[in-house]
C-alpha cells in the first residue's frame, strides 16, 4: 500500500467533514481538495508526492469524472427553441475560442490551440449542484445553463481528441476513426437495447443489480474502461471514450433516477466517493505553483485566462437573452464560465505531450480555481434577486 495514496485518501475524507463543520463557508469540495494537494505537495510542504499508485488511481478518477460529466448530458435538452439557441451559443463560443487562440499565438504562448479548446468546457459536475441548491434546476435558467454547458463539454472533448491529441494521422483519417468509434458506440447501444428486450437477461440483471454482484456498476465500469481503451487504441485521448460512455448510458436510460433509483447513487459512490477526489488532490500535488510564482508572465496569465473564460463561455449567454431576464442571463454566463475539471484534464494532456509549458498550465488551472470560487457565488446572488420562472423552455 502506498503511503502517499493513504494520505490522499485521508485528505479526500477530511475535506467534506471540514466543509460540513463550517456550512457558511461556500467553498466547493474540489477546490479545497486541489488546494490541499498544493499545500501538501512539492510546491509548498513537500510531504506528499504523486507516486505510480496515486497517479494510476488519479487516472481512473479522471476517466470516471469525464464519464459522470457525459452522463449529465441529456440529449433531449437540445430540442426545439432550446436546441437552436444553444447551437448559436456554441457557435459564438467556438469563434471566441478561435480568437483567443489567435491572440495567444501572436503573443508566442505555446499550446495556443489546446488552450482555446480547454476554454470551451463548463464544469457540469460543479454547476448542477449550484442550480439544485438554488432550486433553479428545472426552470428555464437551469435547463438553458445545463444544455449550454453540455454542448460546450461535448465540443471540447471531441475537438481535443480529434484535433489536438498529438496524432500523426491526417485530419481526414482522424474524422474517419471518430466515425468508427461512434459506430462502435451505436453497436454497443443496440446490443444493450436488444439485451434489455430479452426477458431472461433483464430478469438476471435485475436480480444481480442490488446483490454483492452489483452487476450494473460492474458493467458500467467495463463500458468506461472499454471505450477509453478503444479511443486510445484508435489514437484519441482516452477521455473521449470515457465521456462517450457517459453519454451512451444516459441516452439508453434518460431518467435513471426514476427507472433505477439506486444506480445513480452507486455510480456517485464509486466516482465522487473514491476515484474523483483522488484525481483532484493529485492535480494539486502536480500543480507547478512554483513555476507560476517564479514567472511573472505566467502569473499575469491568470487574470487573462479568467477574462478568456468569460469571453468564450460567458459572452455566448447573450444568445439566450430573449428567454431570460437580464440578471438571469448574467447568472447563466457566470455559471457557464465556471470551469475546472476539464482544464485539469487539458493541462495534464498538454504537459504530457510537451505542447504546454508547466507554468502556463498552472496559470490556466489557477484561473479555473478562481472561476469555481467566484462565479457560482455571484450567480447565486443574482438568481436570489430574480423571480423564479415556471415557463418551460423548448418546443418547436
Amino acid at each position: 500500500m502506498s503511503g502517499s495514496l493513504v494520505t490522499v485518501l485521508a485528505v479526500a475524507a477530511l475535506v467534506p467533514l471540514l466543509l460540513g463543520l463550517v456550512p457558511r463557508l461556500p467553498l466547493p469540495g474540489p477546490l479545497v481538495e486541489i488546494v490541499a494537494g498544493v499545500v501538501l505537495g512539492p510546491s509548498v510542504l513537500g510531504w506528499v508526492h504523486a507516486d505510480e499508485t496515486v497517479s494510476a488511481v488519479a487516472l481512473l478518477g479522471l476517466s470516471f469524472l469525464l464519464f459522470l460529466a457525459g452522463s449529465e448530458v441529456d440529449l433531449r435538452r437540445f430540442r426545439g427553441t432550446t436546441g437552436r439557441r444553444v447551437a448559436l451559443s456554441l457557435l459564438i463560443s467556438v469563434l471566441a475560442a478561435g480568437l483567443v487562440s489567435g491572440v495567444l499565438v501572436a503573443l508566442g504562448v505555446g499550446g495556443a490551440p489546446l488552450l482555446g479548446v480547454a476554454l470551451l468546457a463548463t464544469s457540469l459536475g460543479l454547476v448542477v449542484p449550484v442550480l439544485a441548491d438554488a432550486g433553479r434546476l428545472a426552470d428555464p435558467v437551469g435547463r438553458l445553463t445545463i444544455a449550454g454547458a453540455s454542448a460546450g463539454e461535448i465540443a471540447a472533448v471531441v475537438l481535443l481528441s480529434v484535433g489536438l491529441a498529438g496524432m500523426d494521422t491526417p485530419l481526414a483519417g482522424r474524422l474517419l476513426l471518430l466515425a468508427l468509434l461512434v459506430v462502435a458506440l451505436a453497436a454497443i447501444g443496440l446490443t444493450v437495447l436488444g439485451a434489455e428486450h430479452s426477458m431472461r437477461i433483464t430478469a438476471l440483471i435485475e436480480r444481480l443489480a442490488d446483490t454483492s454482484a452489483q452487476i450494473r456498476v460492474r458493467l458500467t465500469v467495463l463500458l468506461v474502461a472499454g471505450l477509453a481503451f478503444a479511443a486510445a487504441a484508435l489514437g484519441f485521448e482516452a477521455i473521449l471514450g470515457a465521456f462517450l460512455a457517459g453519454v451512451l448510458v444516459r441516452a439508453l436510460d434518460p431518467e435513471p433516477e426514476r427507472t433505477h433509483p439506486l444506480y445513480p447513487v452507486k455510480l456517485d459512490a464509486v466516482g465522487y466517493g473514491l476515484l474523483v477526489p483522488v484525481f483532484f488532490v493529485t492535480s494539486g500535488l502536480t500543480l507547478d505553483l512554483g513555476g507560476l510564482v517564479e514567472h511573472p508572465t505566467a502569473l499575469a496569465l491568470v487574470p487573462a485566462f479568467l477574462a478568456a473564460l468569460l469571453l468564450v463561455r460567458g459572452l455566448p449567454a447573450l444568445a439566450l437573452r430573449g428567454l431570460l431576464s437580464g440578471r438571469e442571463t448574467v447568472a447563466v454566463a457566470l455559471l457557464q464560465a465556471t470551469s475546472l475539471p476539464f482544464l485539469l484534464a487539458a493541462t495534464e494532456i498538454g504537459e504530457r505531450t510537451g505542447v504546454l509549458d508547466p507554468a502556463v498550465a498552472a496559470g490556466l488551472v489557477a484561473a479555473g480555481l478562481v472561476s469555481v470560487l467566484v462565479f457560482p457565488a455571484a450567480a447565486l446572488a443574482l438568481l436570489a434577486r430574480s423571480p423564479r420562472a415556471a415557463a418551460p423552455v423548448g418546443g418547436p
